[in-house]
């Protein structure tokens, strides 16, 4: 409360100037929050768009090499299947830890900045900050690895690995017309109908997984 002089003014009390400087510090401490958050966002994004690259350049360097001569065994595509498998799951792994950050940007950006901008009447700034406190004291993934890795399958890798399938039977088929696809696809005494058979089932498998993701909870770059 402030406190009236005789002469009719007005003197601000130690509650007053407390509650000014604690605002001041609030709004500052807030921004500069923001700011390392959206810059640890921004890090972690880098670190998926690498991924990516990489998965890109190990296709791109595995189809070179498979198709530059006819005595390079074509199996080394079936290699680079699993090998960008496993920038899959690497990716997934990291975009749950980019969610995490994400997710907290995307918490003062809706429910700080935005009411600044354009209030709302449902809006609860207890919550928002709750919300954060909380995630702050316990830090936890906002995303299951499933979700994660049906989300970057179907976001990029997909699209890799159905290139891979496509220039794998290019390779036992049509680049090797001499002799049948079941010859060309065999490995180290392994029949070319197992080898197309257990091909076939794990992209069966890859592609159920990624409609049936697409019928439940999707995950998006800005997603709410």
């Amino acid at each position: 409360m402030a406190d009236e002089n005789s002469d009719g003014s007005v003197d601000e009390t130690e509650t007053d100037r407390y509650s000014i400087d604690t605002d001041e510090a609030f709004a500052s401490l807030t921004g500069n929050f923001y700011r390392g958050e959206v810059e640890r966002t921004a890090s972690w994004r880098g670190r998926l768009d690498q991924t990516t690259n990489w998965a890109v350049v190990v296709v791109g360097a595995i189809l070179t090499w498979a198709f530059s001569s006819a005595d390079n065994p074509h199996y080394v595509i079936l290699i680079g299947v699993f090998g960008v498998s496993a920038f899959l799951v690497m990716e997934a792994t990291r975009y749950r830890e980019y969610d995490v950050w994400r997710n907290r940007v995307r918490i003062l950006q809706t429910d700080l900045y935005a009411e600044m901008y354009s209030p709302s009447s449902e809006a609860d700034e207890a919550d928002w900050q709750t919300r954060l406190g909380d995630d702050l004291r316990d830090p936890t993934f906002g995303l299951s690895m499933r979700e994660a890795l049906t989300h970057r399958l179907r976001r990029s890798y997909l699209a890799l690995l159905a290139l891979l399938l496509a220039a794998w039977v290019a390779r036992v088929t049509v680049f090797e017309a001499s002799e049948s696809w079941t010859e060309t696809a065999s490995i180290l005494g392994v029949s070319g109908q197992l080898v197309a058979a257990t091909v076939g089932l794990f992209y069966a498998i890859l592609v159920l997984v990624a409609v049936v993701s697409i019928r439940g909870q999707t995950v998006q770059e800005f997603q709410e």
